[in-house]
């Protein structure tokens, strides 16, 4: 019987509690909510028309690649080079079928060129195509004040600049735009350090590290934490950056369905995680049957692509049961959720010391770039030593960390205000207004009602592309995703709801959105109500004395 037992670096120590702002602000929070999420299945008839247009999609392809291939069509795809055809081909050419096929008919919907800052309204170069998306020649028209609902900026942070951002342009002018240095020889700034201290009070952890890059923050950490003879447990849903970091370990990687672990209407069924993790004690490793080093589980706080919140409470709990580690991945969460936008540990009001690595960017909600990873203290300084990214990966840029540093004092409250507050809570109004309004209006919504990111599921990949180009010519700037982000038959819009949109910007989107949805065809809910029950009017939290 292997039993998992090793310790990641070492036992929590007591946190000191900080007193000097009030609890709120200090994110001393005892937070709870009715955990509320939509995943309604589309009718059937849909799924049959999608599946068929891509079948139809299909026959087409092999079509014009015949034509292609006999010289009937000019084929504008990457090639290989007559001299080189007797060469192991460097791609296979399926692999690039469905590019060729189906992404070059609909791509203008990608890579939009934006012209401005990326505030609740931005500016886009109009560009226009002459062989059917191949390429793109720009006219040399600048659309003007799209309102953005694809970015990112969460606290409507990422904008232009104004007054309050003259600390930034001051460091700009004393230490210049880049370091020239790993944070191991030469790179590690006061400004460094004076932001790590600022995350590890503003996660209350002992330690916190901070990197230049959110990706590689994942991708290049994970395999300094495990290797052979560890297993990872990954979500199913879990972003590029976690995937790539587990195989460069070389631990072992299993996958767990998500949110599994709460589906407490079949009792009968040993859940997806647990059994996993149930499994990994009683049996260890393949063969040998020894006790696995290490148990990781790998989740993030956000799911960016079906606006799902993880359900902590549970993972923590399997966590403690199995003596496995959690690596909770909160690049969408930090900063959007939570009383005082501390993520979902806040959101569930549990203590960040059961949580044994915290990583968060500060690419969405900060409005600037890289990313963290905290804890406690022993673990933050083993990654200093350990971590590819410290070794091998340029500082941050001083400016850069001066913006992040200004914004979470801002969230704090250590710049003598409420904004920072007023924002988080501004964010979740809007959040709470368009999925209502977007659910009684008959669109397929998946989520959690907290989440901001809103992805409204569109099913089919002509509808996809229709959808994107009336949104512009509306002036509403939208991200669409398809297959592969997504499985085949969901492709959907997603929407990034900021605090910095008024009521005024989503009604206008609302309304361009019903009068899409109904010339598209694409209001599929069956319960066109309320894709979820009516709980609550107002955010309602309690606060420790």
């Amino acid at each position: 019987m292997g039993m998992q037992v090793n310790s990641l670096l070492g036992s929590f120590a007591e946190l000191p509690q900080s007193n000097d702002i009030d609890d709120v602000q200090n994110g001393n929070s005892n937070f709870y909510k009715p955990f509320v999420e939509s995943f309604e299945e589309a009718p059937l008839h849909v799924m049959v028309f999608t599946y068929l247009g891509y079948g139809i999609g299909t026959l087409f392809g092999y079509l014009r690649d015949f034509l292609r291939n006999s010289g009937i069509e000019k084929c504008n795809a990457a090639v290989e080079r007559e001299e080189q055809k007797d060469f192991v081909p460097l791609y296979q050419n399926f692999e690039n079928f469905y590019t060729r096929n189906l992404y070059m008919r609909i791509r203008d919907n990608w890579n939009r060129p934006i012209c401005s800052a990326p505030g609740a309204v931005f500016d886009v170069m109009e560009r226009v195509t002459d062989d059917y998306n191949w390429t793109f020649r720009f006219t040399g028209r600048i659309i003007k004040d799209v309102i953005n609902m694809g970015s990112y900026n969460f606290l409507g942070l990422a904008a232009k600049y104004d007054e309050s951002m003259r600390t930034v342009k001051e460091v700009l002018e004393t230490y210049g735009l880049g370091v020239g240095s790993t944070r191991q020889e030469m790179g590690t700034l006061d400004k460094h350090k004076e932001l790590e201290d600022l995350v590890a009070k503003f996660l209350n952890v002992e330690a916190a590290m901070v990197f230049g890059m959110g990706f590689a923050t994942n991708s290049m950490n994970i395999p300094a934490l495990v290797g052979k003879g560890c297993l990872i447990l990954s979500d199913e849903l879990n972003h590029a950056s976690l995937v790539l970091g587990a195989r460069l370990s070389g631990a072992t990687i299993r996958i767990f369905k998500h949110n599994s672990e709460y589906q407490r209407f079949y009792p009968r069924d040993m859940q997806s995680l647990e059994k996993l993790l149930r499994d990994a004690v009683i049996y260890g490793q393949p063969r040998t049957r020894r006790a696995w080093k290490k148990i990781l589980i790998l989740v993030e706080g956000i799911y960016s692509m079906e606006g799902s919140i993880v359900r902590l409470p549970d993972i923590v709990a399997l966590k403690k049961k199995y003596k496995a580690y959690l690596y909770i991945d909160e690049a969408h969460s930090i900063g959007s959720v939570g009383p005082t936008g501390r993520g979902v540990v806040e959101f569930f009001g549990i203590d960040p010391r059961d949580i044994d690595v915290l990583m968060g960017t500060f690419t969405k909600s900060f409005g600037a770039a890289g990313g963290y990873l905290a804890g406690r203290k022993d673990l933050v300084d083993y990654l200093r030593t350990h971590s590819h990214s410290a070794a091998y990966a340029t500082s941050m840029s001083p400016p850069v960390a001066e913006q992040i540093i200004r914004v979470m004092k801002l969230i704090m409250g250590l710049d003598g205000t409420t904004k920072g507050l007023q924002r988080v809570q501004q964010l979740a109004k809007n959040t709470r207004y368009f999925r209502q309004r977007l659910s009684q209006m008959g669109f397929i919504v998946y989520g959690n009602e907290e989440s901001p990111v809103v992805p409204l599921l569109l099913y089919m990949p002509a509808k996809v592309a229709a959808f994107a180009r009336h949104l512009l010519e509306r002036k509403i700037g939208v991200v669409v995703v398809g297959f592969p982000a997504t499985p085949l038959a969901e492709a959907r819009a997603r929407f990034c709801v900021s605090a910095a949109h008024t009521r005024e910007m989503l009604d206008t989107v609302l309304e361009a959105l019903d009068e899409m949805g109904d010339l598209l065809d694409v209001k599929y809910s069956r319960n066109r109500k309320s894709a979820r029950p009516e709980l609550y009017d107002e955010m309602s939290f309690e606060l420790e004395d």
